[in-house]
């Protein structure tokens, strides 16, 4: 039940403009602000507690031309089928369906992503890209941490909707942490590589001040090639498998 002062909960989903917007409660924002969902393809209106999600509603509201540009910009869904290719670190892969455990399997001239089914469920697929992530991510990490001589984090995969890569530092009680979108093993590898660099840099200089970024282009080189390539194409790894 909704309070006659608050119609508004956390995680309901409006229209605006005919498009999906879901209100979200973020004790880390400071204002009102709306975010694009690119997993699930829709509109984030982003209130720092329940009082003000009607803000949150009339801002959405009021940017209604914005949230429905941002939605229609957003590539469609990529469909899977049986014998189809995707591109895995930057390695051609194709898709192939049947019995036993869904996994990768080295094949000739390329390698085979075995969905495990009769027809390619996105699910499943995407379950077994994000586990070779898994793997790559975790050694790539822990030679960057031998390259810069600082403890080897605890490293997950994440299919966060706005950000490739995250870091948290070392405390007292808990050791560092960095979590990394399994989408990145959609990207090229030099992209990939990149946002994995970022993060353990981020180990070193827990900011984005100049060091922070004199240390990254010491580890990759330039890294506004592989910053704008995500800001054009990011939206289809996001794409990947959606129905």
């Amino acid at each position: 039940m909704f309070s006659r002062s608050n119609p508004y909960a956390d995680g309901q989903v409006l229209k605006v403009a005919g498009h999906p917007v879901r209100l979200k409660v973020s004790r880390r924002a400071r204002r009102i602000s709306l975010r694009v969902d690119r997993t699930n393809r829709e509109i984030l209106a982003v209130a720092p507690n329940t009082r003000r999600l009607a803000e949150a509603v009339d801002f959405a509201r009021e940017r209604r031309a914005w949230v429905s540009g941002q939605l229609c910009d957003l590539p469609e869904p990529e469909s899977l089928f049986p014998d189809g290719e995707v591109w895995v670190f930057g390695k051609r892969c194709r898709l192939r369906t049947g019995a036993g455990r869904a996994q990768f399997i080295a094949g000739r001239p390329n390698r085979i992503v075995n969905c495990g089914r009769d027809e390619v469920d996105p699910w499943m697929a995407g379950r077994v890209i994000r586990r070779e992530a898994a793997a790559v991510f975790e050694a790539q990490v822990a030679a960057y941490c031998r390259r810069l001589r600082v403890p080897r984090p605890k490293v997950a995969t994440a299919d966060a909707t706005t950000r490739w890569g995250s870091c948290t530092p070392a405390t007292r009680y808990k050791p560092a942490s960095i979590r990394l979108s399994w989408r990145l093993a959609l990207a090229p590898w030099d992209v990939a590589d990149y946002v994995i660099a970022h993060e353990c840099a981020h180990l070193v200089h827990p900011n984005h001040g100049a060091k922070f970024w004199a240390l990254v282009e010491r580890l990759v080189g330039d890294p506004e090639p592989h910053r704008a390539w995500l800001r054009d194409y990011g939206p289809c790894l996001h794409a990947f498998g959606r129905l």
